[in-house]
């Protein structure tokens, strides 16, 4: 997966999302930037997390 400039990353972990990314993904899905800014950061964890340990999994 290739999601250069979309992320921010220390430390070779996902910590989050580009908040610009974010609004162009969602305005692409027809989701109102009001939408995307509310529930971004409620989510943005959660992705982050998942996306790692499933990077994590497939380099072991």
């Amino acid at each position: 997966m290739r999601l250069g400039g979309q992320l921010r990353v220390s430390n070779g972990r996902i910590i989050g999302w580009d908040m610009s990314a974010a609004l162009a993904l969602g305005s692409a899905m027809d989701i109102a930037p009001h939408i995307t800014a509310a529930l971004l950061p409620v989510i943005e964890p959660v992705m982050a997390r998942k996306f790692n340990e499933q990077t994590r999994g497939s380099h072991e």
